[in-house]
């Protein structure tokens, strides 16, 4: 399938060798023999979705999914009920280039791909508040409420961590799968202790302990999206817990449909 040339240069995006802890103290490296945890996608529901839609970040906070857009002249950060009409919905002026979001309380932060910058938002009316240096590659940006912290992927085999309120960093740690590296970490979902990650231009997921910096499941999404129905540039990306529950919403840029899904292990029916 063909790309947008974000996407493309999205794929040429490489992580740094040298990578350590938030103290400063190199991260240790991961066994080859790390379980990770074979899982399925279960669909309980499809809703529709904005097939205009370059999906970069989708979160629920509380009953309300928000979800922001990329493409230079064509980003936005709009929120609603899921599957609905957005109810509050605000376009990012070209030339930003919208990635991912992530909601605190009152505030929406929005990253920008190469733009340099970070959007603030409030959180009801999606109004710009501020704007804060951000001189990294912005892709997806996750809220670890039990740390407090922002967790930020840059298409790299990296995470980064970051504070709230100034998205200053605060460490990093390098991801790896069964030993290895595994670039391409796009969109985040902080879930408890975990994050989640689609990995860029796959139908699959991965559930991250930020701790270690270990995968410990692969999730397969194979199959959400009928060939009839793809576009070029239609990959899985969008990650959204459904608060209160086991399940997510899930989807990818210019799909026209969200799937509300569980993750299961193969012995599940």
């Amino acid at each position: 399938m063909s790309c947008t040339a974000r996407d493309t240069a999205e794929f040429h995006t490489s992580g740094t060798a040298a990578e350590n802890h938030a103290d400063g103290t190199p991260a240790p490296k991961s066994a080859s023999t790390d379980a990770v945890e074979r899982l399925r996608v279960k669909v309980l529901e499809v809703l529709p979705h904005d097939p205009q839609a370059f999906t970069q970040g989708l979160e629920m906070a509380g009953d309300t999914l928000y979800e922001g857009t990329g493409l230079a002249g064509r980003s936005s950060v709009r929120a609603g009920p899921p599957g609905g009409q957005p109810t509050a919905r605000v376009a990012m002026p070209a030339p930003l280039f919208g990635e991912g979001i992530t909601v605190l309380d009152r505030t929406l932060w929005q990253l920008t791909w190469r733009n340099g910058i970070a959007v603030e938002r409030d959180a009801t009316t999606l109004k710009e508040v501020s704007r804060v240096p951000y001189p990294d590659e912005g892709w997806g940006v996750c809220h670890q409420r039990s740390k407090n912290r922002l967790v930020t992927s840059d298409g790299s085999s990296r995470l980064t961590f970051r504070h709230p309120k100034t998205l200053a960093k605060a460490g990093h740690i390098p991801i790896t799968e069964n030993g290895r590296p595994l670039a391409k970490l796009n969109e985040l979902e902080c879930v408890g202790d975990a994050v989640y990650a689609n990995v860029l231009f796959t139908e699959r997921i991965v559930r991250i302990d930020p701790a270690s910096g270990t995968v410990t499941a692969s999730i397969d999404a194979t199959g959400l999206l009928r060939k009839d129905e793809a576009v070029n540039g239609s990959v899985l990306n969008g990650i959204a817990a459904v608060p209160g529950t086991d399940q997510f919403l899930i989807t990818g840029k210019f799909w026209p449909k969200m799937f509300r899904v569980v993750f299961k292990g193969p012995e599940a029916e």
